[in-house]
């Protein structure tokens, strides 16, 4: 990555009214956190598709529950980034909007650190697949802080809503299910909004993830890549930086 891109890049993020980040995999997957394929990511027997879907929570909640315990257990340990940093400081300056695709709460507990102790909320991202360390009511809706240990000794044993009693479920978004419209309409209002779309550590495969920097595309602002590889949105970026999100975003945002 020569000086002079860097410089460019810095330049447009510079002089953006309104800024939009998506991130993606890969700017947690330098603080550690597993993917979940691939061989480090087996669990027993089964893949996350085979786990992460409504029909299976129906028939098996005890195992379901158990794989997300385990991967909790995973996530727990892992700490924000540099990347992670400089983003929720931008983002605590205003004019930055955050959007992910991940579901480790990473960017959330780099927002509070950096706030110390002030208001997070300009840092707080949308999470379009939902949070890992969160639950919701099968019932009611109600949602909750997911960080406790999970019983799967029986079905008895298993998280129950304070408010209503039914089951609950990891508030993630699983195979087969719609994002929520909410979070996504919001996402895609600050795409059509901003002047540069900054999309890190993301394969630009996903949608409708993948559509927030083509939202900006299409409405006239510019796309500033990082990312370590090539990706469909390679070619439609103004600017791309090659490298990893915790060594090229302190330097970008800096």
């Amino acid at each position: 990555m020569g000086s002079g891109v860097l410089e460019e890049a810095r330049a447009l993020l510079g002089g953006a009214a309104r800024v939009v980040v998506l991130t993606g995999s890969g700017i947690s997957a330098e603080s550690g956190v597993p993917t979940f394929r691939g061989e480090e990511g087996l669990w027993k027997s089964f893949r996350p598709e085979d786990l992460a879907s409504p029909e299976a929570f129906r028939r098996v909640p005890r195992l379901v529950w158990e794989w997300y315990g385990w991967r909790r257990a995973k996530v727990a340990p892992c700490a924000p980034n540099p990347g992670h940093v400089a983003l929720a400081r931008r983002a605590l300056r205003g004019g930055m909007t955050l959007v992910t695709q991940n579901v480790d709460g990473l960017h959330e507990v780099a927002a509070l650190a950096c706030a110390g102790g002030g208001d997070a909320s300009p840092a707080l991202p949308l999470e379009l697949h939902g949070a890992l360390f969160r639950d919701r009511c099968t019932r009611c809706g109600r949602a909750s802080e997911g960080r406790r240990p999970v019983d799967v000794s029986s079905l008895e044993t298993l998280p129950r809503c304070g408010a209503c009693g039914s089951l609950l479920r990891p508030d993630v978004v699983w195979f087969g299910e719609a994002l929520d419209a909410h979070t996504l309409h919001a996402a895609f209002t600050h795409a059509a909004q901003a002047d540069v779309c900054l999309v890190v550590g993301t394969s630009a495969l996903v949608y409708p993830a993948a559509s927030v920097p083509l939202i900006t595309l299409e409405r006239g602002g510019c796309v500033v890549e990082v990312n370590p590889r090539e990706t469909p949105l390679s070619p439609r970026a103004r600017v791309v930086l090659r490298g990893g999100a915790a060594e090229i975003l302190p330097a970008l945002l800096a």
